[in-house]
């Protein structure tokens, strides 16, 4: 479990870009499962993403006409698992991040954590190596803060890496490292 840190315009969101495979690099190399990431296409890095990383942000990227369930099911409709297969597998996760009563609510019924906690939920339906999350707290009170920091905590106990790009000391500390940029470089 990995912080990234650094002051605004440090290119903290820039890494993370580049390490979801959402954004190519210039220079460098970028190794995911043994596989060069250098000049993908989006065909390509659709794929690996979907196979490899689960993704988390600040404002919940959840989508509003959509319900609890419905949002977390949505990676394994991309990976064509059948609606029946999909909501049970959507709804066991919901469980896993203490939702299930929830699952037909829709985002505008939900606090900030229960939302950040189905963003979490939807992270991890497909099963990723990597979670990446942008500012996962940023938008939380403390107390929600600590509570999805110790869900995360409980996702990496199982295996699974996380890389948090945040600007809250309190939430890097919770971390197991600390990477600091400063102007687009690790700061040493």
């Amino acid at each position: 479990m990995v912080a990234i840190m650094g002051s605004s315009g440090s290119g903290k969101s820039t890494l993370l870009n580049i390490l979801g495979l959402l954004d190519g690099f210039d220079s460098g190399d970028y190794e995911l499962a043994g596989n060069g990431m250098a000049g993908l296409n989006e065909r390509a890095a659709a794929k690996y993403r979907s196979k490899f990383l689960g993704f988390v942000f600040q404002s919940f990227n959840l989508i509003g006409f959509k319900t609890a369930l419905e949002n977390v099911a949505l990676p394994l409709y991309y990976q064509k698992v059948p609606r029946r297969e999909r909501n049970k597998i959507a709804m066991d996760y919901l469980k896993k991040v203490g939702l299930e009563d929830w699952a037909e609510h829709l985002p505008n019924q939900m606090s900030g954590g229960q939302k950040q906690r189905v963003a979490i939920a939807r992270a991890l339906v497909a099963k990723p190596k990597v979670i990446l999350a942008d500012e996962p707290t940023g938008a939380l009170d403390s107390t929600t803060s600590h509570d999805v920091m110790a869900l995360l905590r409980e996702i990496n106990k199982d295996g699974i890496t996380i890389v948090i790009v945040t600007h809250e000391s309190d939430i890097s500390a919770l971390c197991d490292r600390t990477i600091h940029l400063v102007d687009g470089l690790i700061d040493v």
